[in-house]
Order: C-alpha cells, then sequence, then structure tokens
C-alpha cells in the first residue's frame, strides 16, 4: 500500500517512515505543502498522513484544495487523510476533521498505534470491515503480515506479499505492471523492467497458477 507523508520534520518523517516500511507499506516523503498537491495531482495513494504545520502551505489549505478537487485513490475512492500534529486544541480538530480528514492524531503518539489507524483507514476505503482478505482457502492477513494456504503458513517474500496484498484488495479489478510498481517503488528509480513478473511468478509458485489471471498487454486480475 502505498502512502504519501506530508511532513516538515525530518527526524519525525524517518521514525514513520521506517515503521511503515517495516509494516509493508510503500511511503513518499514530502516536507511541505506544495511538493504534497504535486504529488498527489500526479499520483495514486492510498493514504495521506499529513502534518498541519508545514511551511510554504500549511496543511488546513492542503486539506482543503484535496477535498475541494476530490482526490483519488488507484481505486477511484477517497484517499483516506490522517492528521499528525502537535496543534492540541480542539478547535484545530474540529477545523480538520470538517474539512474532510479521516483521523487525527497529536504528537507525540505510539507508532503502533499510527499503524493500526493506518491499516483500518485503507480497510475501510476499500469496503473492508475485517482485516484479512481472503479467497477460497488463502487468508492474507496485512496487519499480521501472514498468508495461509489450507491453514499451512505460506514463506512469501515481502514484495511478493505486498503484489498479492493490492490484487487482493483490487480483486475483480485488472491492475496494470505500472500500477503495481508504483506502489511497490512509488518515486525511486532503479527497477528492473520484469521485477513485477517475478512476483508473480513467486505467488504463482507458492499459491497454485490460476489464482492470477494475466491480461496480456495490460496487467494482471484476482477474479471475483
Amino acid at each position: 500500500m502505498r502512502v504519501l507523508l506530508v511532513e516538515d520534520d525530518a527526524l519525525i518523517a524517518d521514525a514513520i517512515e521506517v515503521t511503515l516500511r517495516r509494516e509493508g507499506f510503500h511511503v513518499d516523503w514530502v516536507a511541505d505543502g506544495l511538493s504534497a498537491e504535486e504529488a498527489l495531482a500526479s499520483s495514486a495513494f492510498d493514504l495521506v498522513l499529513l502534518d498541519l504545520g508545514l511551511p510554504g502551505q500549511d496543511g488546513i489549505t492542503l486539506l482543503r484544495w484535496l477535498r475541494g478537487q476530490g482526490g483519488h485513490n488507484a481505486q477511484g475512492k477517497q484517499i483516506p487523510v490522517i492528521i499528525l500534529t502537535a496543534r492540541e486544541a480542539v478547535e484545530n480538530r474540529i477545523e480538520g476533521l470538517d474539512l474532510g480528514a479521516d483521523d487525527y492524531m497529536v504528537k507525540p503518539f505510539d507508532m503502533q498505534e499510527l499503524m493500526a489507524r493506518a491499516r483500518a483507514m485503507i480497510r475501510r476505503a476499500n469496503g473492508r470491515a475485517v482485516p484479512a482478505l481472503e479467497i477460497g482457502d488463502i487468508i492474507l492477513d496485512p496487519a499480521a503480515r501472514t498468508l495461509r494456504k489450507d491453514n499451512t503458513l505460506i514463506d512469501l517474500p515481502p514484495l511478493a506479499f505486498q503484489v498479492l496484498q493490492v490484487l487482493l484488495e483490487r480483486r475483480g479489478r485488472v491492475v496494470s505492471k505500472d500500477d503495481l510498481a508504483q506502489v511497490l517503488y512509488g518515486w525511486d528509480d532503479g527497477a528492473e523492467s520484469n521485477t513485477v513478473e517475478v512476483y508473480i511468478s513467486q505467488i504463482r509458485r507458492r499459491l497454485g497458477t490460476d489464482l492470477i489471471r494475466t491480461i496480456r498487454g495490460i496487467g494482471y486480475v484476482i477474479d471475483q
């Protein structure tokens, strides 16, 4: 899952980014509101973590812009936003929530609570009430980072796990190779052109060749 982190404090941003990556998220970090607006206008994200006290353009202005122009994720649904701020006043929370934020955390906060809220926001944005993603005898648990088939734990490399999670989240919809690469690497350079195929092959070897269908020249789909 791809997260846009908008935070001007490098130490806080680094701590959040490390924790998110450890939990299997891909993170793109920007330090000001204008860069965030650029990123949101050009790329699809599953979640935005937004500081309010930003240089150039503050978080409230960015949030107002995002909700005003109807920012959506790759599934065409509204991008969930969690505000992260040192502003403790109730009126700040009310303003953020009224402008369309989905949740609000006051610094300092517990990283594991942030991870749980992030997973919950993404789950709700995809219309799921339960954490696990299931198809037949296959169960993927994003929170526990586990994969089971016939109730047996399956070891899947981290990036292949992310590819499978994306395809299960978007079940019934074709996901292009470019979209999968964006989720895995974001703005990072250096990804080999065949890396997505490698991860698809790893999934098929462990879970069967009929789980993921290739749409030649377009991408991949897990059927309903």
